[in-house]
This record gives C-alpha cells, structure tokens and sequence, in this order.
C-alpha cells in the first residue's frame, strides 16, 4: 500500500514538474495571461502553499506593482536597439554614471541606493554624519558616480540636462587630455522620473515648508538667466506657507513642467529668454528635445514601478543591490486631497510632463518586458545546454562502458584461446 502511494506521489511530482516546463516553453515572457489567470486562480485557493510560492519571496516580485503589465498596450513603437537595456559600463575603466537629480521625484532615496545599496568590489565609504560617500574605482583614486551623494552639486544645485552634459566632462577631464591611448571617457546619464499631478504637489509642500532651490544656478549657453527671464514667485527669503492657489497662479513657477524642462536640451528654445519663439514653437521643442534626450540616456526609472526599476537598473549596467528596492504607495503628495477640477488644471499647467511622462512610462514598460523575455530566452538556452551537456555526459558513460566490456571480452577470448591451444598441444603428445 506505501509502495503504491509513493508511486503516485511521484508521478504527480513528475506531473507538475513536466507541466512547468511546458509552460515555460510555450509563455515565456512575463505578459503571459495563462500564468496571470494561474496567479488569481493560486490566490484564491484554499492551499497556503500555492499561494506562497507564486505571490511571496519563490514567485515573480516584478508581475505588477499594481497589475499594470496585464494590463499594458504599447503605444510607441521603439526599434529594438532603443529597446535593448544594457550598456558596456566598466567601473574599472574610465566610464562614469550621472545622476540627473529632478527634485521630488524619488531621487535622493536612489541616489542613495546609489551609494550605499550595491553589492560591489569595493563599496562606496560612507562616514556617519557626512551627506557625501567617496566611490572609488577598484585600485584608483577616482570616482566612478557623478551624483549628489558622491560629488555633491559640483555642477550646481539640482542641474539639468544642459548643465550636467556642458559641466561634468570639463570638469571630471580637467586633469587629463584624451589619446589615443586613452580615449575620452564614456558617461552614462541616469534619471527617475514621477507622475506629474503627485510631482508637482510634492514640489508644492515643499515649497510650502520653506524650500527654495535658490542656489540652482540655471547656467545655459555658458550664463545664468537675468532676473527679468527668470522672475521669482515670492519677495521675501522664501516662499513658505503659500496656498496651492498661489502656487499654482504663479506664471514663472519653474515647477510646471519641470521635468521636461530639465531633460530638454534649453540651448535649441534660446534659453530662458521667451522671446527668442513662440510659445507653443517652444513647448513643442522642449518636449521633443527632452524625449530624445531620455530616450538616449543609459538608463531611467520611475517612482511608481520602483522593483522594475531596480531590475532594470541592474540589467543596464550588470551590478546588483544588495536590499530590494521599496514601493512607496503613501507619500506627502498623496495624503493631500485636491478636487478633480484643480487635478485639471494640475495637468494643463504640466502638460508638457504629462505627455512626456506617458512616453516615458510606455518606453519604460516595454524595455521592461523585452528585458525579462530576453532573460527567460537566456534560461530558456542554458536549460538546453545543461540538457545536452547532460546527454553527452551521458553517451560518453555508455561508450565508456561499451570500451571496458569489450576490453574484457577481448582478454577473455584470448585467454580461452590459449587454453584451448595448449590442450591440443597436449593431445597430438
């Protein structure tokens, strides 16, 4: 009776086991619905065990913060070469990674998995009591991260795209020229992004409790704005306690559409100065420049998907962290309440962020899931090879075999042999 019950344990076991493969060969990518329907379907079951194996630390940690893949079309269409997210970084080298810092979008909790979270040869030193960490390459006294955290605001506080591209190849080669021995370092920029409607009122509570970014130094074409470009929102030392109202009626208010304008190349719109072109000629070029330009970095997350980002990060650059990364769901911007018709006008006065944030989001879904098809594509090929190393492992064993027992057999003919022979010798005496 055990004898039996064995055996059927174990052609189930087999049974699931063949069914797994199965799956994995005909739904490899992670937008497979049949595995979704076994996922809600496992979750309502009444067995402890199933449920835990797909939706706790066994199952897929990436298969939506919040369903989101299930239920993504794309709308773009990227080549594969945009879609492909990885890069040759070689922190031994002379390769650096900039950190393009937009306030309030989840950039110093990064910046500091930057710094403090990567399992790498030789960790970022980070002393208590000091902001800034020392990131030196493997045997060198150089940093490899360009970032708040590590360099501090060298190009200037919270700088954008065009600061950050003009700044820190001056500053980073100001000792060394390139050679053709040495060619010109590479430097990958990186930046996360964040919905606009709860960016812009995170920016807003900030502002709210006294922060002003004064010190930003907003250098373009090789100069700061003038005041009259760049008018302020307040006259005393800061802004603090204004209504959402002020905040929002306020027509130089550099937070409307403040990412777009940070990843826009602002030497192609005349800068600051508003009268070099029209209005929207000027908001269609910034939005466009800074799509390319986001398109073009080495890497960028958002602060809604913040595992995909992690996994995409190490993807890109073939480091890891050594804690994973956090979703935030409740945050300053969430606990305010705001009515539907100021969440309108919310998105208006960030049109710009709000159409470069669905790009955004939709590039970032869809390297997502050609990342995680090309890794189930790679497991899919090293499955094969254990499999085929495994069976020539295999033949060998048995040819192996085969060459000993005939080995064998020939000694013992030939021994036969002789027996047989001096027998007969024995006979004609």
């Amino acid at each position: 009776m055990d004898d039996k019950s064995n055996k059927l344990l174990l052609a189930l076991v087999m049974l699931c086991l063949f069914g797994v493969i199965v799956l994995q060969y005909v739904c490899p990518g992670t937008e497979c619905q049949l595995l979704l329907r076994l996922h809600a379907g496992w979750g309502t079951s009444s067995s402890a065990g199933g449920a835990a194996a797909f939706s706790g630390g066994g199952g897929d940690p990436y298969r939506a913060e919040d369903g989101t893949l299930s239920r993504f079309v794309p709308r773009f269409h990227f080549s594969e070469d945009e879609l492909r997210s990885a890069v040759d970084f070689n922190i031994k080298g002379d390769d650096v990674i900039v950190f393009l810092h937009i306030q309030k979008t989840g950039g110093t909790t990064f910046g500091r998995h930057l710094v403090r979270n990567i399992l790498l040869e030789q960790p970022c030193e980070c002393r208590a009591g000091q902001k800034k960490c020392t990131c030196l390459r493997p045997g060198k006294k150089e940093t490899w991260l360009f970032s708040r955290f590590s360099t501090g605001w060298s190009c200037g506080l919270h700088a954008d795209w065009t600061e950050l591209t003009n700044c820190v190849p001056a500053l980073m080669d100001i000792t060394t020229e390139p050679t053709p021995q040495k060619p010109r370092r590479n430097y990958y920029y990186i930046t996360i992004l964040r919905d606009p409607v709860s960016r812009y009122l995170s920016e807003w509570r900030h502002v709210q409790r006294g922060a002003t970014w004064k010190a930003s130094l907003h250098v373009c074409d090789g100069r700061a704005p003038t005041p009259s470009e760049l008018p302020t929102c307040y006259s005393g030392d800061d802004w603090s306690g204004c209504t959402l109202a002020d905040f929002m009626d306020c027509p130089y208010n550099l937070a409307s559409n403040r990412q777009a304008r940070m990843l826009a190349d602002l030497s192609l719109v005349g800068c600051y100065n508003l009268s070099v072109m029209g209005e929207e000629q000027r908001s269609r070029a910034l939005l466009e420049s800074a799509k390319r330009n986001l398109k073009e970095m080495a890497f960028f997350g958002l602060t809604e998907f913040q595992r995909k980002t992690q996994y995409l990060f190490e993807r890109t650059f073939h480091m890891r962290f050594i804690s994973p990364f956090t979703q935030f769901n409740s945050t300053r911007a969430t606990s305010v309440e705001v009515e539907p018709e100021t969440q309108r006008r919310i998105r208006e006065l960030n049109v710009l962020d709000v159409e470069l944030y669905e790009y955004a989001r939709d590039l970032f879904l869809q390297r997502f899931q050609s990342a995680r098809q090309q890794e189930h594509r790679e497991a899919r090929r090293r499955r094969q090879q254990e499999r085929r190393q495994l069976q020539r492992s295999r033949l060998q064993w048995v040819w192996q075999e085969e060459e000993e027992e005939e080995l064998a057999w020939g000694q013992e003919e030939n021994s036969t042999g002789g027996d047989y022979m001096g027998n007969v010798e024995r006979w004609r005496r």
